[in-house]
């Protein structure tokens, strides 16, 4: 890809940018959300179509005039929304609209699922081609999405945030199939705002800011502090704040034997003002489901909840509001917002009654007023208050989220995994705004994946393994500790 220009009504997304792709090689694309990645691969795929530049394959000269054209130049994409069909099987998603048929138009059910099996025979995987894509779990149905792919005989491969919803041991499988696609021959453009996974997996990175390209390096030799700075254009700081004397300080939330089913056995702990504490764990050790109970997303068979001392009643997520907690869940684009409606009616969205008279009607000025002071205040890049909020990076989207209990008032925010699929910078702010809010009085729940992540945030750390707390942890610790806390289990196979 040779010099692509991409505008957009109002916004130039791509100046000139030009990329390339060997046979055989995992090539790290990177920027900030709003960078230009996604339009520059939506041109490379055909979603799109460039201003100015040009496309060659293979060293031939190339019009990619729409996704059918991509697929026949062996270009195949993996979007960071999974596109299945819930309803349909694994097969059938693999082979849509180019089934096999028998006689008189007839599916041929036989040879499409010996075909997807074939393909996952390749990949070195085991799925039952008939399972319903409904019963499968977020890393499953990517390497679906990756068979159908293959069932292209793609050798060009773009996999856009393939990571961000699978865990260790899924990640690991993801990159064996990577590693022999690579050696089949395949070249894999890899999205990521995950530097780990760049260094690990990549041999290559290009790197684009505000639409336009920076430089490639080669991975194995370029420090991941390199690669920041070519992304952001400055050097990060440590977001790191000082950490207070918080021994006298008032105790915001108490949890007191929180049970449910088997997710959760008798989990208890106290957040106090000015406190973030952070929740570590392996999937599926219950720290979103602690968070869903406090909140009255999710009812619990036992337990009591006390806010600034006093026992509150929380059934409904409405009661939860009401005392003066908020809850940024981890599918910010599902729980957090109403993705059509504009950035000014999400932020209000769980205060609209401050906004109504006795009638009913809205005040729209002090809305958009109020709405315009929260985009300033968190440094939202939108432009303008009647913007889309699907249209915003994710980073701003979850700044957005932010708003929204901030104009609300709540004394506890509950932030569950609140850097998912949001870039180096992002995070960097996203950093700095929770320091900022904890240093005001606010008690703050972080709930996160990224071990080096809860140490940076955390004044303390609570560690849960298969449903029960199994320890606190100072704010000095190691990775090291909380692993051994999130694998603890007695004598009987549970979770001490």
């Amino acid at each position: 890809m040779t010099k692509i220009t991409k505008t957009f009504p109002g916004v130039r997304a791509l100046d000139e940018v030009s990329f390339d792709l060997r046979p055989g090689e995992v090539h790290a694309l990177m920027g900030e959300n709003g960078a230009g990645k996604s339009t520059l691969m939506k041109i490379l795929s055909g979603i799109y179509q460039p201003d100015g530049g040009t496309i060659e394959v293979d060293g031939l000269r190339v019009e990619i005039d729409g996704p059918a054209a991509a697929q026949g130049f062996g270009i195949g994409i993996i979007h960071q929304e999974l596109a299945l069909m819930r309803d349909l099987t694994v097969a059938q998603n693999i082979f849509i609209g180019r089934e096999p048929r028998l006689s008189f138009g007839r599916l041929d059910e036989s040879k499409l699922n010996a075909d997807a099996a074939a393909i996952f025979e390749s990949m070195n995987i085991h799925m039952d081609p008939r399972t319903p894509v409904a019963g499968l779990t977020i890393a499953r149905q990517q390497m679906v999405e990756i068979a159908k792919a293959l069932s292209h005989r793609s050798r060009i491969l773009i996999m856009d945030e393939p990571t961000a919803a699978l865990n260790d041991a899924e990640i690991a499988e993801l990159f064996t199939i990577i590693r022999r696609l690579r050696s089949e021959g395949v070249g894999i453009i890899y999205i990521s705002h995950k530097m780990d996974e760049i260094k690990r997996i990549s041999d290559r990175v290009t790197v684009m800011r505000d639409g336009r390209y920076v430089g490639t390096v080669e991975a194995a030799d370029t420090p991941i502090s390199k690669i920041i700075s070519m992304m952001v254009g400055r050097e990060l700081g440590d977001e790191r704040a000082e950490r207070p004397d918080l021994s006298d300080a008032p105790v915001a939330l108490e949890v007191r034997g929180i049970t449910r089913g088997r997710e959760l056995k008798d989990v208890s702990f106290a957040v106090k003002q000015g406190e973030i504490l952070g929740f570590a764990g392996l999937m599926g050790a219950g720290r979103t489901e602690v968070a869903r109970a406090i909140f009255g997303a999710d009812p619990r068979d036992n337990g009591e909840i006390i806010v600034h001392g006093t026992p509150v009643d929380i059934r409904t997520p409405q009661d939860a509001v009401r005392a003066g907690i908020g809850y940024l869940s981890e599918d910010r684009k599902h729980y957090g917002l109403a993705l059509p409606m504009d950035v000014r009616a999400n932020i209000a969205m769980a205060s609209l009654s401050r906004f109504t008279d006795g009638l009913g009607r809205l005040d729209d000025r002090q809305l958009g007023q109020i709405a315009r002071d929260y985009i300033a205040k968190l440094a939202i890049r939108t432009p303008s208050d009647r913007q889309e909020v699907r249209l915003l990076s994710g980073g701003n989207q979850q700044k957005v989220v932010i708003a929204k209990w901030l104009l609300r008032d709540c004394d506890i925010l509950i932030f569950d995994e609140p850097t998912r699929g949001i870039d180096i910078g992002a995070k960097s702010e996203i950093y700095r705004l929770l320091n900022e809010l904890a240093a005001t009085g606010k008690a703050i729940i972080v709930i996160s994946s990224e071990l080096p992540e809860v140490l940076r945030l955390s004044h303390r750390i609570a560690v849960m393994c298969e449903g029960r707390l199994t320890g606190f942890l100072p704010a000095d610790t190691t990775q090291e500790a909380i692993m051994e806390l999130a694998t603890k289990r007695d004598s009987e196979g549970m979770a001490a």
